[in-house]
Formats: C-alpha cells, sequence, structure tokens
C-alpha cells in the first residue's frame, strides 16, 4: 500500500512537469514554423516583387470570405504547407482556415524596409509580422500564450509595442 501511495503522489507531481515539457516542446516547433514564414517572406519580397511585403488577409473560422488570398496561398510557392500548422493547434484552426497564423495586414502592400503601422514608426524589433491566430500556448503561462514574428525577423512568445522614440 505505501508503495502505491508512492507512486501515486510521484505521478501526481511529474505529470504537470511532463505536459509542460510537451507544450515546450511544441512551442519551439511553432517558433520554427514562424521563422520558415518568415524566410518565405523575405523570398517573397526579394523575389520580382519591388521590395513590397504581399497583400494578404487571414480567412475566417467561420466561412466567410476575406477581402484577398490568406498567408498559406500567397506564401506556398516559398514554404511547405505543414508550417502553416502550429502543433498546439488543438482548435482545428488551420484545418478551418489553412493556417494557425495570423498576418499583420497593417503592413499589406508596404516597403519591407521601410515600415509603418497607424501612421507611426517603430523599430523593425517591435512590428509583429506573423502571430498565432489563437493562445495556442497558454499553458505555458499568459505571457507566453503566442508566438510572434517580428519584422526584423526574430521570433519570440512576448509582444512588447512601446513607442518610437
Amino acid at each position: 500500500m505505501v508503495v502505491l501511495a508512492a507512486i501515486t503522489i510521484l505521478t501526481a507531481l511529474l505529470l504537470p512537469a511532463l505536459s509542460r515539457t510537451r507544450e515546450m516542446g511544441r512551442s519551439t516547433a511553432c517558433l520554427s514554423n514562424l521563422h520558415q514564414i518568415g524566410i518565405a517572406l523575405q523570398l517573397y519580397v526579394q523575389q520580382g516583387n519591388q521590395n513590397l511585403l504581399p497583400v494578404m488577409y487571414d480567412q475566417s473560422t467561420n466561412g466567410a470570405t476575406t477581402n484577398g488570398p490568406a498567408i498559406n496561398v500567397i506564401l506556398l510557392p516559398f514554404a511547405s504547407s505543414n508550417v502553416f500548422h502550429c502543433p498546439s493547434d488543438n482548435q482545428l484552426i488551420f484545418q478551418l482556415t489553412g493556417s494557425s497564423y495570423s498576418w499583420n495586414n497593417l503592413l499589406n502592400g508596404q516597403d519591407a524596409d521601410h515600415l509603418v503601422m497607424l501612421t507611426n514608426s517603430y523599430p523593425p524589433t517591435q512590428i509583429p509580422v506573423v502571430y498565432d491566430k489563437q493562445k495556442f500556448h497558454i499553458t505555458r503561462g499568459a505571457k507566453r500564450a503566442i508566438n510572434y514574428l517580428y519584422a526584423d525577423g526574430h521570433i519570440k512568445n512576448l509582444m512588447e509595442l512601446q513607442s518610437a522614440p
């Protein structure tokens, strides 16, 4: 009985840690996907598009049409279709919309070297370009629930917007 109780207690202590570790692995794979999407964006901009970012819109989960093509359609020639699927997307957003990631449509058609958001100029380190559509990584905590790709190409799972100096 004592041995069974000890095993039960150890199991109860280890399961949350294993769950967090598993999610950390999925979050890392998601960050890798965002990195690959960033490379696909660079290829798009450099290959005959006059250094302009694409014009893309997110597909709605309710089946409503959008103003134009989605990220997975525009960037498909430059990236494999599986990079648009976050491993932690357990809400089936990828299946419904073709991508687990949202595009910052405030950047549609802008010069990749001179980005402006809502008439404000920010450093590229502070401009989110692509990010998780939902809080897929909430088990890692509220501040790490969404992964982001920034305009300078770095990726992380905490968005910090500050006013430009």
